[in-house]
């Protein structure tokens, strides 16, 4: 169900059971942990500066599979505790730059995957919410704390208490995402970006990756984080794409970054 390409320095990890709208059993989730593995080594030797995660279909995941699940005997602390998060805080803390496309149903772990990525592009016509009211279950991967620290308490409740879904354009508009667009242009559109960004200086993001994580785990002040700015800077200086930034400014040319 998990495939992983590598080319031109972009790994691309693709959800491809569409025919159950990429949702994700034991099996799948622990074949998306080993592809993260697997692109986070290529990663560290130099082979791949930024990720792209999509769903192949007309969903990028409508959660959980639980079409065997029986729920007199379901242990959802082993399925969520003891691989959904273990998978989000790996895909959170990749060594490089992460992006995610999105259309059609995005729930539940399909919404906690979005959370775990860097960028997330979604189309227009894309779902979010929490539809667990109707099997008698609770928003979980991290949904609570996401919806409740973009969308405030009495909104996320709304929605957690209707299973009411919000379009991409509205998640957009809210600021749980980065951009909408029509779902014709979004693969397209992400891949161009993603490729640009892979060209880039790599060392550089994960500094901003880092420091951004931190500002959210630790509710870092604005001289607290600009201390951590400064640290970086200073770090990042006696880098080779620092150095190759600022002759390439000064030659008035594009820079060639190695990462």
């Amino acid at each position: 169900m998990i495939s992983l390409t590598i080319a031109d320095a972009v790994a691309e990890i693709v959800l491809d059971a569409p025919q159950k709208l990429n949702s994700l059993d034991e099996q799948a989730l622990q074949e998306l942990a080993l592809a993260y593995d697997d692109a986070a080594e290529a990663a560290t030797r130099g082979e791949v500066r930024a990720l792209l995660l999509r769903g192949e279909g007309r969903a990028f995941c409508a959660g959980r599979d639980i079409a065997g699940v029986t729920p007199e005997s379901d242990d959802a602390q082993a399925y969520l505790g003891g691989l959904v998060q273990p998978l989000l805080k790996k895909m959170s803390a990749f060594p490089a730059p992460t992006f995610a496309a999105a259309q059609g149903a995005c729930l539940g772990v399909g919404l906690g995957l979005l959370l775990a990525t860097d960028v997330v592009y979604v189309a227009e016509n894309a779902k979010f919410g929490s539809p667990f009211a109707k099997l008698g279950a609770t928003l979980d991967s991290g949904g609570h704390w996401y919806f409740n620290e973009r969308l405030g308490m009495h909104r996320t409740l709304d929605l957690i208490y209707t299973a009411e879904l919000m379009s991409g354009a509205e998640a957009v508009a809210q600021g749980l995402f980065s951009r909408a667009m029509p779902a014709d242009e979004l693969l397209e559109t992400t891949r161009g970006i993603v490729a640009k960004v892979a060209t880039g200086a790599t060392g550089a993001f994960n500094a901003s990756k880092e420091l951004v994580a931190h500002l959210r785990d630790q509710r870092l002040g604005l001289w607290e984080a600009m201390e951590e700015e400064n640290a970086e800077q200073a770090r990042l200086c006696k880098s080779d794409d620092y150095a190759e930034g600022f002759r390439a400014f000064q030659e008035k040319r594009t820079p060639v970054f190695k990462g």
